[in-house]
């Protein structure tokens, strides 16, 4: 399906110890925070750079920057050639790559620990001394928009998706998509990205998180020698983006070849901004597990293996995030069954939780589920830095995992039928609809149902 779950960092409290437990930071005098989580169990090391910048920080007219210069970053400097970071990285026995999101940008390596000295000299080179060079950049762009065709144009659950963003947010930047609307990419320049990276590329607005076979205190002596010299810039202010609040459903239909009809609803909803105080979140993340969580919850136990309904129904709602949250419920209907029907039947769900709220034996079994979800993500070095670098990207910090632990064991089955009852709300609601087309000029055909 065109969704996955994106649950907050949530850890059975005997696996704090081993998972996120001994993390070490510092901050360098140029502003570089450093956070270092030691792990013994393989001569390995994960080095990764992030950024406090994403594709909610652009303006109207350059979406898409953001990820731009990101394949920009391996275009080299005058000491590393186009191409040659990617080149030492393997000589080293290590892989590479980055990431682009809405609230940040991101690089990693994964090398042998002895290596880890050459990984943060290679990255403290491009933070600060890149070539944007008008030919390497005419050249990417193009690799850039063909990105867009395949993974947007051409996918009709992805257009959908990006549509359906458009419509439900009208001011706040996440309106716009991480790979950038067409017309912006095909007029993008070599300043536009320039620019960006003088702007944001800074060891102030930036963290390195280093986890796996290595001690904090040597790590961060070698992240002053590399990264210490590197000057900090003012950064500009970033004025509070609030969406409005939405008064009225909003509806919009995408067509494309497609076997089937999707449905997506997108209810507004909260942000964890303070773990220790706020509630609603930790429920609707519960909601969503009973929902959605596992085999048995209700969605597919009903939907799709009782009533036959639907061939996939779901619901993802990530609550840690800088901008505005959504929580959004999907599916697509089984053959000679219509939206409309889907639609219904969602709708029906969440009115049973919010007429006879969820059961004790649901709570649990939910709450385990995420537990669990956390420990095979937990279970490599790779995975522990993500988890720490997500965090503070949004403006958190693995402090407060512990914190988030206890607040979602707290949560009630009224809790739940409270937030079921206050989120899904019309007036906070926007749907949008897959009408298919014929695939090549060939009828639509049922496929075989899946779990998304």
């Amino acid at each position: 399906m065109i969704m996955r779950h994106l649950l907050p960092v949530l850890l059975a409290p005997w696996l704090l110890s081993a998972a996120l437990a001994n993390p070490y930071e510092t901050t360098l005098d140029n502003g570089l925070k450093v956070i270092v989580k030691e792990d013994r169990r393989a001569p390995t090391a994960v080095h990764m750079v992030w950024y406090r910048v994403g594709s909610m920080d652009e303006v109207d007219g350059t979406s898409g920057v953001a990820h731009v210069l990101e394949h920009m970053m391996f275009k080299g400097t005058p000491t590393v050639g186009p191409g040659e970071f990617n080149k030492r990285v393997a000589a080293a026995g290590g892989r590479d790559n980055a990431f682009t999101s809405r609230d940040y940008t991101a690089y990693f390596q994964q090398i042998p620990r002895e290596r880890l000295a050459e990984m943060m000299a290679l990255e403290a080179d491009r933070m600060r001394h890149l070539t944007v060079d008008p030919k390497e950049f005419a050249q990417e762009i193009k690799v850039v928009m063909e990105e867009r065709r395949m993974r947007t144009d051409d996918d009709p659950q992805a257009k959908l998706f990006e549509q359906m963003n458009a419509v439900a947010y009208q001011a706040h930047p996440y309106r716009r998509p991480i790979i950038g609307w067409m017309n912006d990419l095909e007029n993008m320049t070599a300043e536009d990205a320039r620019a960006w990276y003088d702007t944001w590329y800074v060891p102030n607005n930036a963290y390195v998180v280093v986890s796996g076979d290595v001690d904090h205190q040597e790590v961060f002596a070698l992240a002053r020698e590399h990264y210490g010299a590197l000057a900090a810039r003012p950064l500009p202010a970033r004025k509070a983006q609030v969406e409005p609040r939405q008064e009225g459903t909003r509806q919009l239909t995408t067509k494309g070849p497609a076997e089937l009809p999707v449905l997506i609803m997108g209810y507004k909803a909260p942000i964890l901004r303070n773990p220790a105080a706020d509630r609603d979140p930790y429920a609707l993340e519960i909601l969503g597990g009973i929902l959605d969580g596992h085999d048995a919850a209700r969605f597919n136990r009903k939907l799709v293996r009782e009533d036959k309904l639907a061939i996939s129904a779901g619901v993802s709602y990530d609550s840690t995030a800088r901008g505005p949250g959504m929580i959004y419920l999907y599916g697509s209907p089984s053959e000679g069954r219509t939206v409309a029907e889907l639609e219904a039947a969602l709708r029906a769900e969440i009115a049973r939780i919010q007429q006879e709220g969820v059961s004790e034996a649901e709570l649990k079994r939910t709450k385990a589920q995420l537990v669990a979800s956390q420990v095979y993500k937990l279970d490599s070095v790779f995975g522990q830095a993500m988890e720490i670098g997500q965090m503070e990207a949004i403006g958190l910090s693995w402090k407060d995992v512990d914190i988030m632990i206890e607040r979602l064991q707290q949560v009630t089955a009224a809790d739940v039928q409270a937030a079921a009852k206050k989120y899904f709300d019309d007036d906070a609601l926007t749907i949008g609809i897959l009408d298919p087309q014929p695939l090549a000029g060939q009828p639509r055909r049922q496929r075989v149902p899946t779990r998304h």
